[in-house]
């Protein structure tokens, strides 16, 4: 009976951000198996030694499970706090079945008729705390409780909890003798009950509603433009975009081949089938080899990209599982190589290290473009994907759209993320049009949901 439970805290657990895989939720049920749920500081001991791995996520886990565990004061006022430190509904009696049959029984009686009361009644008024938990953790599942999302809905689910315990006998119990002495524990036992059930589902709000929250942030700042993010928010967007770079370099970070499919790869075919006389019953294609890319990469930190450029550095420095080769360069007007500090330094002081070095002038492309031909052009060759984030807007200044021609013919390919809406290339100052036929991607790369579309199929093709 151990399963429920710990699949809920499973689930809230997850919610916290602590990674859980099925394995571990296999092997925490076992030990809760051994251990069993009486002594809640050796479960909580057991749980973290089998799900929490780092010291975020020990102190994550600590809150969740406190939250979890925790149990109110379900009887009468001034009863004995004994909910604080009971176990989980797993290990108690099973309580009498909410709902259905809980207005029956004699009047006045414990198991009285249409006044009694029922189940619920007969709790309050022995104050049996135990069982009142375990009523309303079990009337809490029958509700779907654990699908909670949104403040609004606390209402809704502590009516449903209410009534799945059986309110509605409770109420006809009290409306029969209002004014006598078990009339009135009994209202006094309902609002207390009441107040306790509310608490109990904004707990659950902060226990299962949590990872809903943190996902729909996470969506809204994946789809914010990248210039409008705010302050407060560069930390998570930090996270994410590590998160993101790690799970495009365990995808893309080792040399891959891919099958050429309807190139048959005879030798191959002929040799695997030589145990059915040469009947090409396994058919192999032939396979092209994926190496992980060299990229250079040339950001505007002029004062308009700033922040995109910003995140674009710390994106392509958490890919450094996935690259073979980066060497990054940041410009308004010179070209200056950053690669020394983005690799010696830590990425939260390396950033506006560069940002100080090169960034918030005004920009000049052709200038930047020239300083590479001049000092740099040898990084390129036919393994080598060249990545150019900015606006292109250069204040008028020469673009030299010549120099990016030739880095496009030495280099595999090169890449343009503009950080602009399409419908602005080619108005004012903008040199979006005379680099354009120069590349072989350009796009618009406001958010990071699109940073992460393009980077990966950069890596998906091998750069």
């Amino acid at each position: 009976m151990t399963e429920g439970p710990l699949l809920d805290f499973f689930r809230a657990a997850r919610g916290a951000g602590l990674r859980i895989s099925p394995a571990e939720s296999i092997d925490a049920t076992r030990a809760v198996q051994v251990v069993g749920f009486a002594d809640r500081a050796r479960l909580k001991d057991t749980l973290s030694l089998v799900l929490a791995k780092t010291a975020e996520e020990k102190q994550s886990f600590g809150e969740v499970f406190e939250l979890f565990f925790r149990r109110g004061d379900y009887g009468e006022e001034g009863g004995p706090d004994g909910g604080a430190g009971e176990a989980p509904p797993a290990d108690r009696p099973d309580p009498p079945q909410s709902g259905e049959g809980q207005g029956g029984g004699g009047e006045g009686g414990e198991g009285g008729g249409a006044g009694s009361g029922g189940d619920l009644a007969r709790m309050l008024l022995a104050n049996d705390q135990a069982a009142l938990a375990a009523a309303v953790e079990r009337a809490g599942q029958e509700a779907g409780l654990g699908n909670i999302a949104l403040f609004t809905q606390v209402n809704l689910f502590t009516r449903r909890i209410l009534d799945r315990m059986g309110l509605q006998a409770l109420d006809r119990a009290i409306a029969a003798a209002p004014e006598s002495e078990r009339g009135q524990r009994l209202r006094r036992g309902r609002e207390r009950l009441r107040e306790q059930v509310r608490g109990f589902v904004e707990q659950a709000l902060q226990l299962y509603a949590r990872g809903e929250t943190e996902a729909f942030r996470e969506r809204r700042l994946r789809e914010t433009r990248l210039a409008a993010i705010e302050r407060r928010d560069h930390e998570r967007m930090r996270q994410l975009v590590r998160a993101m770079a790690r799970r495009l370099a365990t995808q893309y970070g080792r040399n891959r081949k891919r099958d050429r499919r309807g190139v048959l790869d005879v030798r191959r075919t002929l040799r695997r089938n030589m145990g059915w006389e040469g009947i090409p019953f396994h058919v192999i294609w032939k396979q092209e080899r994926i190496e992980k890319p060299k990229l250079v990469v040339l950001c505007d930190v002029s004062g308009s990209v700033a922040a995109v450029a910003q995140f674009l550095l710390l994106f392509l420095y958490s890919l450094n599982e996935a690259l073979s080769g980066l060497h990054a360069f940041a410009f308004c007007g010179n070209l200056v190589e950053v690669s020394d500090i983005l690799e010696g330094k830590p990425i939260e002081a390396a950033i506006p290290a560069v940002m100080e070095r090169a960034g918030y002038g005004s920009s000049n492309y052709g200038m930047a473009l020239a300083d590479f031909e001049r000092e740099h052009l040898r990084l390129l060759d036919s393994h080598t994907t060249v990545i150019i984030l900015g606006d292109g807007r250069g204040n008028r200044t020469e673009p030299r759209a010549d120099i990016l021609a030739t880095m496009a013919e030495r280099a595999k390919q090169v890449v343009w993320l503009n950080p602009e809406y399409r419908t602005l290339w080619g108005t004012g100052d903008s040199d979006m049009p005379r680099y354009a036929p120069h590349c072989r991607v350009v796009a618009m790369c406001s958010t990071l949901q699109q940073l992460e579309r393009v980077i990966g199929d950069l890596l998906r093709d091998g750069g």
